[in-house]
Order: C-alpha cells, then structure tokens, then sequence
C-alpha cells in the first residue's frame, strides 16, 4: 500500500520505519543555535498567524453578526460562534501536527503545512466578511481555526526542529510576546477598520500570509527521509490525540499544569468586562475604556517579564522555578482583584497578573520543548499539548458562569477566588517534573 505526501513521491511499505527504529530521531536535533534571521522570521510569522486569528475574536466577529442578528442574540449567537471556533483548534492542532510530521515532501515537514494553512486563513476570513447569515459566519470560523492550526501546529514544530534547548527559553519568551501584542494589533486594526468589515477580516490575514511565506523562505526545514510507523487504521486517529501518561509522566504533568493556568486565566478573561462593570458602577462604554488601559497594563508588564525570564532561564538552565513562580504570582493577582476598591487597585492587578503569565508564556513552550515524547512526532506531540490551550477556552465561560450565579447571582469573588485555586493547583503539578530541571 502507497501514500502520497504534498510536494513528495508516493512512498512504499518498505520506506516506513520499523519499531526498533521509531524512537530513533530521522532528523537529528539542532546542536547550532539558530541563526537571528530565522528567529525573527519565526517571531513574526507567529505574530502575523495571531494578529489575523485575533482580529476576528477582538472585533470583527462581533461587528459581523450585529448586521446580521438581533441586538439580544448577539451575547448567545458569539458564544456559539466562537466556542465551535475553539472546538475545531482542538481537534485539528493535532490532526494537522500528525500530518506534518509524516509529511515527506521534498519541500520540507513544515514549510507546506504553514504556507497552506496560511492562505486556506485567507478564504475563511473572505467567507466571514461576505456571509449572509450567522449560519455562514459560524461555518467560516470553523474553517478559519481549522486552516489556521495547519499553519500554527507546524509553526510550533518548527522550534523544536531548530532551537536547541539552550535558546528555547528565550525564544519561547519572544513567541510568547508576539502572541500577547498580536491583541494589541488586532485593536488597532479594528479601530481603523472598523466600518470596513471586508478589509477589516482580510488585511489582517493577507499580513499574516506575507510574514508566514518570509519564514518559509527563510526555514531550513529537512525533508524527512522516511515515514515514521504507522500503527495502522482507526488506531491511528485515536493515537493523534493521544499521549501516554503512564510512558511519559513529564509530558502529561506539563499538558494539566497548562490545562489548569489556562482555564485561571480566561475564569477572568471572559467576564473582565462584566465584572468591571459590576465593581465599580460604570455604564458599557466607561468600562471599555478602564479595560483597555487594564489591559494594556498587563501587556507592557506581560512583555517586560517574559522577556526577563526567557533569558535568564536560559542562562541558568532551569525552568521549573520560573513557572511555578509564575502561576503562584498569577494566583496573587486573581486574588487581588477580589479587594479592589478603585480603577487603580485593578491597574496594579492587571500588571501582577502580566507579571505571572508573561513568565509563564515565556518559559512553559520551552519547557514543553525540551519533554517531548518522540522528536518523530514532535508537531502531533505539541498538537495534544495545545488541547490544553483550546480545552480551557472551551470551559471557562460555562464554569465561570455557573461560580457568578450562585447565591446572589453576582458573586464575581467565588468565580475569583476559583480561578487563584485553579493557578496554585497548575503549580503544583509541575513540581513532580523529573527530566527538567
């Protein structure tokens, strides 16, 4: 039985490795560090992949459907749209990671996974713009984080395959910050577009399409020489989203201690501007405007930390401090913001919770890095890791939604004080962690 693989010859039984052969990496791990041209296309081919996914969830997609739906169905119909969004992130991330790591094209692994999902981005986007009904918009989201996790999975791999663990730290920080400010420039690129909703959902994708294909250019991905064993059928779809705790105790450590800091984080996300609203009296527009300068105070602390940490973890080759440090300081935060009695108290909120997951976001994908089960299936491997990004998302309204309902049916503190437990619990599951320091 043959496969073919884009850009790559059909390839026979007798290419496929053999189980003695698996563990063996077929590309062998950076020992160079790369080089700064490659970093920088990295870092911007991810902030390009963000700024065009975030748009649509800063903006565009609520713009969209208040053409197309009534005032009250506006808060369920974006909840639908955008939690069947986070659905399609987590099946697909480790669909399209599995593809890319058994991908033999003689363009390289990554390279048409990136470029293909890149521009797939584009379509869904145009879909949205141009969609006569909420129907179409929730089908073109869909396709949208599909596509985009073709591009975002191999991009990830691509760490891995290039930056040897001394520079991972640092590195990760850089992805970390590019993903933080790609919110910031999805705001601009709502406030200039606003009323221009075609340009407004393709300008930021074409953005992101150009920065992808300068790191193509630029990657030096390897073809893979043989495919990797197959286990055959049905067995290999369940296995994408699979990891074996029992085998690999690190790794899943890891995935619950991301699991739980993300589910913390968007606990508060998702209703920061309801409960700013209910803490301190101000009508909608009011509270936008204290959210935004909140925001924007986590951000700046956000990139100051993280690129802090990224580089000292690399220095002193630890990670495991950095992060358990982080999700505690992450902790505090969410506490505080229980005790806050004016816009201030919440501005210094906001920058130790851009403390704590500017930390975290620095040194947790290097960390991961460096625990990965098999260098063979490194993009499937970060696929199921990403499970715990999309998951939380996935959870967190409802969760946080059922802590605010009870008793008086405004009860922010209990929703808070849940999301600090939650970050202390992610801390602790990463002390047990062997094979890391």
């Amino acid at each position: 039985m043959s496969m073919s693989n884009p850009g790559g010859l059909p390839l026979t039984a007798a290419d496929a490795v053999t189980p003695a052969q698996e563990r063996v990496p077929l590309i062998a791990p950076p020992t160079e560090k790369a080089a700064p041209r490659v970093i920088a296309a990295m870092v911007g081919a991810r902030l390009g992949l963000m700024v065009a996914l975030s748009t649509p969830l800063t903006a565009g997609l609520v713009l969209k459907l208040q053409t197309l739906v009534d005032p009250d169905a506006i808060v369920g119909t974006l909840g639908l749209v955008t939690s069947l969004g986070a659905l399609s992130a987590l099946l697909f991330d480790p669909i399209f990671g599995r593809l890319s790591d058994r991908t033999t094209s003689r363009f390289g692994r990554r390279r048409p996974w990136m470029l293909i999902g890149a521009a797939g981005l584009i379509v869904a986007l145009a879909i949205i713009a141009l969609a006569p009904n909420a129907g179409v918009v929730a089908l073109g989201w869909v396709l949208g984080q599909m596509l985009a996790n073709a591009a975002v999975s191999a991009h990830t791999a691509t760490l891995a395959d290039q930056l040897p663990s001394r520079q991972r730290g640092k590195v990760s920080g850089m992805i970390g910050i590019a993903q933080q400010a790609a919110a910031l420039g999805a705001a601009y690129a709502a406030q200039f577009l606003g009323t221009q909703l075609l340009l407004l959902f393709l300008v930021p994708g074409v953005i992101g399409f150009i920065l992808v294909a300068v790191y193509a250019l630029v990657l030096p991905d390897q073809q893979l020489p043989k495919r990797p064993r197959s286990e055959g059928g049905f067995l290999t779809v369940l296995k994408t989203f699979w990891v074996n705790p029992l085998e690999h105790p690190d790794f899943a450590l890891a995935w619950g201690s991301r699991f739980l800091l993300v589910l913390a984080n968007f606990m508060f996300i998702t209703f920061r501007l309801l409960w700013i609203q209910n803490e301190f009296g101000l009508t909608p527009a009011k509270a936008a405007e204290v959210m935004a300068t909140g925001v924007l105070c986590y951000t700046i602390s956000l990139i100051v930390a993280g690129q802090i940490a990224g580089w000292l973890s690399d220095k002193i080759g630890r990670r495991k401090p950095f992060i358990v440090g982080s999700a505690l300081i992450f902790a505090v935060g969410t506490y505080m913001l229980t005790h806050v009695e004016s816009n201030q108290g919440f501005f210094l909120a906001e920058v130790v919770l851009g403390i704590g997951f500017g930390i975290y976001v620095a040194v947790d994908l290097a960390l991961v890095l460096d625990v990965l089960p098999s260098a063979n299936d490194a993009a499937k491997d970060l696929g199921v890791f990403n499970i715990a990004m999309a998951g939380p998302q996935v959870l967190a309204p409802g969760a946080s939604a059922i802590l605010i309902g009870l008793g008086a049916g405004q009860n922010f503190d209990l929703m808070l004080v849940a999301a600090a437990v939650i970050a202390i619990l992610g801390a602790v599951m990463i002390l047990p962690v062997k094979t890391v320091k």
